[in-house]
């Protein structure tokens, strides 16, 4: 398996998402399961089958969870000396040049990606045309609409 990229905020919410599922949620699965056999027949019983499918899906994140973070590439921004360059995890402020709109953009991970918390995959179009440019490039991103023309205007590690 090849390394997954994550930043080290991104690394710590997915290792609290497994603490979670290990600890709270399959041992909730258990008893449900403990609780529908109880009932009796289980070859019609629909409580035993939906924690079953729980159950399917608590062991199937858990073994996900685990696959990401053994392969997992940590990054921690502050630690970043890329001269000044976009590359994973730093934080981008950039100008729309035809609305003149400012967004601010964090690069990174899939797993982490969120555009309401202004975090964008490092796989995302705007994301691949950002890394390597430094402030005061000019980038060109396909979005539906057509291309966006965008003004790096600083480029920060934090």
């Amino acid at each position: 398996m090849s390394s997954v990229p994550l930043t080290k905020h991104g690394a710590q919410l997915l290792k609290d998402e497994l603490h979670l599922l290990k600890t709270k949620e399959r041992q909730a699965v258990i008893m449900a399961i403990a609780e529908a056999r109880a009932h009796g027949d289980l070859s019609e019983n629909a409580d035993y089958d939906a924690a079953k499918e729980r159950q399917g899906f608590v062991e199937g994140r858990i073994a996900d969870l685990e696959g990401k973070l053994g392969a997992a590439l940590v990054v921690d921004p502050a630690t970043l000396d890329a001269d000044g360059r976009v590359v994973f995890a730093s934080t981008v402020d950039l100008e729309d040049l035809e609305s003149g709109d400012k967004v601010t953009y964090q690069i990174v991970g899939t797993d982490e990606a969120d555009i309401k918390l202004s975090k964008v995959s490092v796989t995302s179009p705007i994301a691949r045309a950002l890394i390597g440019k430094t402030a005061g490039d000019v980038v060109g991103v396909q979005a539906p609409s057509g291309i966006r023309e965008y003004e790096i205007l600083e480029v920060r590690y934090v």
